[in-house]
């Protein structure tokens, strides 16, 4: 893998997102527009609730996620938050829950609602985020097959701002697992795959690829917790 590349998954099938149950989870508390930077304006903010986890096993420790979409873009701000609900249930295996945060959309200029390193460092130097933070993109660079990036810390060596990121493409994809398998990138800060069947961290897709073992659930917690990125309860 080239140096600093984000790490990426590809994937075909259609994202979760039924925003018609969107009103369940977040608060519709609308903020007044907010100027972030030259062209780009916070419209909304909406205070994300906090869901339990899905799983046998208790939760140990709360993920917040900041979400950002932009105006113009096929996401909707109800999109982000079910995706973003629905990829930490995925993660409630290794005792993860969703601690809430926030959803923000965007006025920005056409260019930032296609990632590439230099818009994502313009938008990231020119605003205030809390991270991790999942920003709902149009599209991932020029690489069509491509649909999501995760920036680490290990990987941000050259593009600082973005670390503890992930960007996911709109699409004919499942973004449900694909976050999954992104926020666990992150949260280990590595580029570490599985081959083995049926594992989240497997490069190929498959619809059933959504295990984690023990060994990994472990990392996850003790990676994300030593670097800030999830709290213990």
């Amino acid at each position: 893998m080239p140096a600093e590349k984000g790490w990426t998954r590809s994937s075909r099938h259609g994202p979760n997102t039924r925003t018609k149950f969107a009103a369940l989870i977040f608060s519709a508390a609308l903020s007044l527009p907010v100027i972030a930077a030259d062209g780009i304006h916070v419209q909304e903010t909406h205070a994300v609730a906090a869901e339990a986890p899905d799983g046998e096993k208790a939760a140990t420790h709360d993920l917040r996620l900041e979400l950002y979409t932009f105006r113009g873009s096929h996401w909707g701000t109800g999109d982000a938050v079910i995706v973003a609900w629905e990829a930490t249930r995925v993660l409630s295996q290794c005792g993860i829950s969703f601690g809430g945060g926030e959803v923000r959309l965007l006025e920005a200029p056409e260019r930032f609602l296609t990632y590439s390193a230099p818009a994502a460092r313009e938008l990231a130097r020119g605003m205030h985020f809390t991270k991790p933070a999942v920003f709902f993109v149009e599209r991932i660079g020029d690489e069509p097959a491509q649909t999501s990036e995760a920036v680490g810390r290990t990987n941000a060596k050259s593009r600082p701002e973005l670390a503890d990121t992930v960007w996911l493409s709109y699409g004919d994809y499942d973004a449900v697992l694909t976050l999954a398998h992104e926020l666990v990138h992150v949260l280990i800060d590595s580029s570490e795959h599985s081959s083995e069947k049926g594992n989240l961290m497997n490069p190929e897709y498959s619809p059933a690829n959504s295990h984690l073992t023990q060994a990994q659930c472990d990392e996850v917690r003790g990676h994300g917790e030593a670097n800030g990125l999830l709290k213990r309860r």
